[in-house]
């Protein structure tokens, strides 16, 4: 059974990432959410639309949480959590960081998950105890183990007040490491970890669509995954390879990002 929530988990991801790109040169229509800057495209919606059908034909009983306001319940324990488009300002601006993410969980956490990055043909899958993959081959967080050394990936809220003090935190964690990434999808960022592309990915307040697929590849590729309480009382999600992890908790709760 779960080896199949890996296989649907994939193909829902490619049939949705192969719908972004087909819509990139065309899409406009956006609106706002929570900020100004917070937006939603019809191309988030349309996307969604695509895999919310897939899933209430193959698995009707299973629970659905989607960004952009799906919430069914069900009664199989499964619960399938989707990022139609993560990374939608990206993608407004015809950027490289784009993705769709689809994950599935039961009462321990992540089950399966699948991260599609149209754009460069990409697919990351993982099943929990059974490793991460990308196009098919395995996956592996980086060995580094010198915090100085490390390359650093981290977001941004869309609420000035929170970019203020993830600013002051950023600051004390610069100096500390080999440089910073913003790229702009959490998703992506979290698989990025996986594959070695960054050595950590760290952020205030990750939604669940943004994780739930990212995490259980991160941590089948061997990464190590925290999630912490910022002061405000919001989740601080941690990701790195194993060898940096204890130095990077240490360095973020040294500049203030743990309560």
């Amino acid at each position: 059974m779960s080896t199949e929530l890996r296989t649907l988990a994939e193909r829902l991801a490619t049939d949705a990432g192969a719908l972004l790109l087909e819509r990139l040169p065309y899409v406009r229509t956006v609106a706002s959410k929570s900020t100004p800057t917070d937006v939603v495209s019809e191309v988030d919606k349309a996307s969604e639309a695509l895999i919310v059908a897939a899933l209430r034909r193959e698995r009707p009983d299973d629970a659905i949480l989607a960004e952009e306001g799906t919430y069914d319940t069900g009664t199989t324990g499964l619960r399938w959590v989707v990022d139609p488009l993560d990374g939608t300002v990206n993608y407004l601006y015809r950027g490289a960081a784009f993705c769709t993410s689809v994950g599935v969980e039961d009462a321990s956490g992540g089950v399966a998950g699948a991260v599609c990055d149209p754009q460069r043909g990409e697919l990351f899958s993982a099943l929990r105890g059974e490793g991460a993959t990308l196009g098919g081959e395995p996956l592996r967080a980086n060995d580094v183990t010198d915090l100085s050394q490390a390359l650093v990936a981290t977001g941004f809220s869309y609420a000035a007040a929170d970019r203020a003090w993830q600013g002051r935190v950023l600051a004390e964690v610069l100096p500390h490491v080999r440089d910073i990434r913003r790229g702009g999808s959490c998703a992506l960022d979290l698989c990025s970890v996986a594959a070695g592309r960054v050595d950590a990915y760290y952020e205030l307040g990750p939604a669940p669509w943004d994780v739930c697929a990212g995490f259980v590849v991160a941590a089948e590729a061997g990464a190590v995954v925290h999630v912490g309480k910022a002061p405000d009382g919001r989740d601080l999600t941690v990701v790195a390879a194993p060898g940096i992890a204890d130095a990077l908790l240490e360095l973020l709760r040294d500049a203030g990002a743990f309560g």
